[in-house]
């Protein structure tokens, strides 16, 4: 279990935290966890999330049980840096659809003293690296990697499949269209795609 370091303490030192996995791993569902102890610790929190994820909700980060925390939706990583102010935490949804300016935004962030947290997925339908994903590891010092439960073997997961055909890199869904497997099942179902 991830302990949050320095929560409710004004230390001026801040940091980068990531959450990843794969689809269906409870990603938002600690990000939410995490957002929601620094509020009742009586830090100053803000939220984001990219524009292009308007499954749920427009202003609202929203998990797959539907546990939700309040949110803005941002077309540019930039406007994070425009619209995160005076706070003490800014939590981070869904970044793997920024581009890589993701990074040095949240870089420049905790150089300013911000705790930052990122939750994403860390690999494509193809299960290879996810957009800014792999950089945001590389520099976070705390990095949690979260499973979900196969579809097919009731394993752990950690590869998101996409059920529905095409090979946009980027296809917004739930369980219609992916669902999660290991690493066996994966393998198995991307050769029948072939």
């Amino acid at each position: 279990m991830f302990i949050e370091p320095h929560l409710g303490k004004k230390s001026g030192t801040g940091w980068i935290e990531v959450i990843c996995g794969c689809m269906f791993s409870g990603k938002t569902e600690e990000l939410i966890r995490r957002l929601n102890r620094a509020i009742i610790a009586g830090q100053k929190v803000e939220i984001f999330k990219p524009a292009i994820d308007a499954r749920y909700h427009r202003q609202l980060i929203v998990s797959h049980n539907q546990t939700s925390i309040r949110s803005t939706a941002v077309q540019f990583a930039g406007d994070l840096l425009l619209l995160s102010g005076d706070c003490d935490v800014i939590g981070i949804d869904e970044a793997q659809f920024f581009d890589n300016a993701i990074v040095d935004i949240c870089n420049e962030l905790a150089n300013n003293g911000k705790r930052v947290i990122v939750a994403g997925l860390d690999m494509d339908y193809k299960g290879k690296p996810f957009g800014p994903m792999p950089q945001l590891l590389a520099v976070a010092e705390f990095v949690t990697k979260l499973h979900a439960i196969c579809a097919q073997t009731g394993e752990l997961a950690s590869f998101s499949f996409r059920l529905a055909p095409g090979d946009d890199q980027i296809v917004l869904g739930e369980h219609k269209q992916y669902e999660a497997r290991s690493r066996k099942a994966f393998i198995e179902g991307m050769a029948k795609r072939k």
